[in-house]
């Protein structure tokens, strides 16, 4: 019904996604009244409202927290919900492109944000002009724009306490053919004291690794207090480098590869390897970092302290993500970003971490931030009415599923995350070398139109 005006629009789509991502609109929380995520993130929201008032639809910035564009007319809303901001990136990372300079190559739109969220956003956006240009609908439908999804959700935070909440709707920010649930998302702090025989602990690096990313990096330097010979006879391995600082100090690098933290068993977790590495070269003053990786605490799946089982239902199996590493006043800083099956209570997760004090003198364990799970039942109207939509575009006949990873449906009542990765693609998000399929991406406009088109008619 609208696929013949959509490729119509099929390069003012991607000239939109490549100017969206040219801006590094990497979210920096800072008290700024202008730019409360920093420039870039405003720049962005700027310049896709500058588009939506283009295309001929009522925008609003909201505070330059969020904003919206909207069209229709009626008391209801429907929203759809996609983010702006995006995890860092450098082609320093091995990158085959620049990845704030969006490359096309063999039918596939290279950059930071091409999949993750940007690409889906403009998909929308063009979705919702191909209805406005045609057709006539009885409710309103706002595409509501975050700056903080991949941090904390202030945006989306503020956007509830100051706007209309949409009744029913979805985020573009997952997978076809559509999500019915996903995990429940925890982050957990431990700190306590860490010292090597033998050394002094200079310094632990890992890069401020974001909380939902696998980390691709993370080093320590040790000081020998008695000139031990370890210094000299450790040996650089595949993802160890290890050089002198000088005659008594090294620096120990472990290099991983990054991934989302809902997959974590697609990525290589630095953490993990510099931390295996430590275990099997020094001798420590206490057990406590021993015994952490004894009883699973690196695990990537239901580690074993958590549970005698596995902690799995429908929306899949519990994963573990050491994120973050840091040493400070002689303390080692541990954070763990979890994804929690939708029927575990966050709550009886937190409580065996807490347990751990038991075995460890000085331990302190603090949530960092958590998210309830999201379910809306697979026979709901929104879930059926999705599916089917996406099924009769694309020919296949798939059925919704679960994931690991918190989108803004979860935001509000009666929402699920619906594209754009299509069923069988490799998830892209946070990945080197994020791309979109061209084809998939206008696919993917076509299917928000009619799904958009259905809920607002």
């Amino acid at each position: 019904m609208f696929d013949e005006l959509i490729e119509k629009e099929k390069n003012n789509i991607l000239d939109t996604l490549s100017e969206l991502i040219k801006i590094p609109s990497v979210s920096i929380e800072q008290n700024i009244d202008n730019a409360p995520f920093g420039e870039d993130c405003k720049k962005a929201l700027d310049y896709i409202l500058s588009v939506g008032n283009d295309l001929g639809f009522k925008t609003k910035n909201i505070d330059d927290y969020c904003g919206y564009i909207e069209f229709g007319e009626g008391s209801e809303l429907v929203g759809i919900i996609g983010h702006l901001d995006v995890v860092p990136a450098s082609k320093d990372d091995g990158w085959t492109f620049n990845p704030f300079s969006p490359t096309i190559k063999e039918g596939k739109l290279f950059g930071r944000g091409s999949i993750d969220d940007k690409g889906p956003v403009v998909a929308a956006l063009y979705a919702m002009k191909a209805i406005k240009d045609s057709f006539k609908v009885s409710k309103r439908v706002r595409l509501i724009l975050g700056l903080n999804e991949e941090k904390d959700w202030k945006c989306i935070d503020y956007y509830k306490m100051n706007e209309e909440w949409p009744s029913i709707g979805f985020s573009p920010d997952a997978n076809f053919p559509a999500i019915y649930a996903e995990k429940g998302i925890l982050s957990i702090e431990l700190k306590n004291d860490l010292k090597i025989k033998n050394f002094e602990i200079l310094d632990i690096n890992s890069n401020n690794n974001a909380l939902n990313v696998v980390p691709k990096y993370c080093s320590i330097t040790l000081k020998s207090l008695n000139n031990s010979n370890l210094v000299s006879s450790l040996e650089s391995t595949e993802n160890i480098k290890i050089s002198n600082v000088n005659s008594s100090t090294i620096k120990i690098e472990a290099f991983g590869i990054a991934s989302h933290a809902a997959h974590p068993e697609l990525g290589k977790n630095a953490i993990s390897i510099l931390v295996k590495f430590l275990l099997d070269n020094f001798e420590f003053d206490s057990k406590y970092l021993n015994t952490l990786y004894e009883i699973g605490l690196f695990d990537i799946t239901s580690p074993k302290f958590l549970s005698e089982n596995k902690l799995e239902d429908e929306s899949g199996i519990l994963t573990s993500n050491v994120s973050y590493l840091e040493y400070k006043n002689c303390k080692l800083i541990i954070k763990i970003n979890l994804r929690v099956p939708v029927s575990i209570k966050l709550s009886d997760i937190i409580l065996k971490y807490e347990l751990l004090k038991k075995d460890f003198n000085n331990l302190e364990v603090k949530k960092i931030s958590s998210q309830e799970p999201l379910y809306v039942d697979k026979e709901s109207y929104l879930v059926k009415t999705l599916v089917n939509i996406f099924n009769r575009k694309t020919g296949l006949n798939e059925s919704p599923i679960a994931i690991g990873g918190g989108t803004y449906a979860r935001a509000f009542k009666n929402f699920i995350s619906y594209g754009a990765t299509m069923p069988g693609d490799k998830d892209m998000c946070h990945q080197v070398d994020e791309f979109i399929e061209i084809d998939k991406l206008i696919l993917s406009s076509k299917i928000y139109a009619e799904a958009i088109y259905e809920l607002a008619k």
